[in-house]
């Protein structure tokens, strides 16, 4: 298989040109060319009637790692057609991590069918990764790791090498262990291809190792191999017993879900969901967050009922309660969007939060002062009234305070409570930015106007 810097937009039209044609040679030709990930690609973006079409032209031992590197919204559709014995076949072609990834899309008699399958150590390694959540350096980790000890001579390590004939794909470095398998340090392959093969590996060897605990959250892993440009890294237990790696292919697939974590929760939507998954239920999936913003909306509007009196005797009130609720929304946003990547980089931490808010509250203050004035020049230009404009820049100055206030609180609050920042911010925010805007500017409409 040959693969180019070919866009993912070229292989998709070669794919559709091939449907078009309504030749299956020449679908099978295209399709065969493709690499896994770029097929994966390609059915995502094909409604469930052309990628029926094209699924069954992949190669059975391409089949694992199209269904490893596919979305999850989209998995569903393409194991439900596959033969039994095919899936299993497929999938045993794949590492045990991504197996394991698999693993709860799976129907039983598949998962029991590939346990059986699966020789003794297969299903050890397997039973290893499975034993930690998903989202954690243990779920993420390869055990297919090798180690050598500390007391042989780089020589010896070669030959060990040579004898082994292939070495895990993205390897760098060798894992140094003692009798127990304790990690005692890391091995470089550079420094074993360079060094005097006389030389022992303890002479060699590095000792300051970056490692994890196998309960670590991945996304901290992810931070970790951003800070100190890793390609692997060892995974320990509480006890510092080696128990597999994590390489960075891992770590793309991460931090890639945490993108669209971050896109898709932002606007109440699963994370791996199908942009052509049938209409009922993606519209029940959607249903939840909708519902809430028809409740924050029923709020609002319920306080502008207030003070319709008010409203009815100065129409100039309705023109203008928009602009100070919808200043208000994007200062807070700006403010909840940098908290949310704080706390994500862990650079908003519990020590950090006073020094963040004060500095948004400072923030806050300037820019409320500048548009405030800003907005009332215009006013009184615009309805030739100047208490009217010192009004809505008094209702600005609040309101933009309120929304760095909240949008600092907001985030942190969530989180406390084990909710998603990313996912309920956005709405908390929003309510509070117009319910303070609407009911300080009509209130202070009816307290110095009327």
């Amino acid at each position: 298989m040959v693969t180019s810097s070919t866009s993912q937009a070229d292989y998709l039209e070669q794919v559709l040109a091939a449907l078009e044609s309504e030749s299956p040679e020449r679908l099978n030709e295209v399709v065969d060319s493709l690499h896994p990930a770029d097929i994966a690609d390609v059915l995502e973006a094909l409604p469930p009637s052309q990628r029926s079409q094209v699924w069954p032209q992949v190669r059975h031992e391409n089949m694992g790692e199209v269904l490893a590197e596919v979305a999850e919204g989209v998995r569903p559709s393409l194991l439900e057609p596959l033969d039994e014995a095919v899936l299993v076949q497929a999938i045993g072609r794949l590492d045990t991590d991504d197996i394991a990834d698999l693993i709860p899309d799976l129907p039983e008699e598949v998962v029991s069918r590939l346990l059986f399958v699966l020789d003794k150590n297969g299903r050890a390694q397997l039973d290893a990764v499975l034993a930690y959540p998903e989202d954690t350096a243990g779920g993420l980790m390869d055990v297919d790791v090798l180690t050598v000890r500390e007391d042989i001579t780089l020589g010896v390590a070669q030959r060990y090498l040579r004898k082994l004939g292939s070495i895990p794909a993205d390897t760098n470095k060798l894992f140094v262990v003692d009798r127990k398998g304790y990690l005692t340090g890391v091995l470089y392959l550079s420094t074993l291809l360079t060094d005097d093969p006389g030389m022992r590996v303890s002479e060699a060897m590095k000792t300051d190792v970056v490692k994890f605990n196998v309960l670590s959250p991945d996304t901290d892993v992810a931070a970790a191999f951003e800070r100190y440009n890793l390609i692997t890294a060892p995974v320990v237990d509480e006890n510092n017993r080696l128990v597999g790696r994590i390489t960075i292919d891992d770590v793309v697939d991460v931090i890639r879900d945490e993108a669209g974590h971050s896109v898709m929760a932002a606007a109440g939507l699963r994370d791996e969901e199908d942009i052509f998954a049938p209409v009922g239920r993606s519209a029940r999936n959607r249903s939840v967050w909708l519902g809430v913003n028809l409740l924050t909306a029923i709020l609002a509007s319920w306080v502008i009922g207030l003070f319709e009196g008010t409203i009815q005797q100065l129409v100039a009130l309705a023109v203008l309660m928009p602009i100070v609720a919808s200043m208000g929304g994007n200062a807070g946003i700006q403010t909840v969007t940098l908290v949310v990547r704080g706390i994500a980089l862990g650079v908003v931490t519990d020590t950090t939060v006073r020094r963040v808010l004060v500095r948004e509250l400072m923030v806050g203050v300037l820019n409320s002062v500048i548009w405030a004035m800003v907005i009332g020049v215009i006013t009184v230009f615009w309805f030739d009234n100047i208490m009217l404009g010192v009004v809505i820049g008094l209702a600005m100055v609040i309101n933009l305070i309120i929304a760095a206030l909240a949008g600092v609180v907001i985030p942190i609050a969530v989180r406390m409570m084990g909710i998603d920042p990313v996912l309920a911010s956005g709405v908390a925010l929003t309510t509070v930015t117009d319910v303070v805007g609407f009911l300080t500017f009509l209130g202070l409409a009816a307290l110095m106007l009327m």
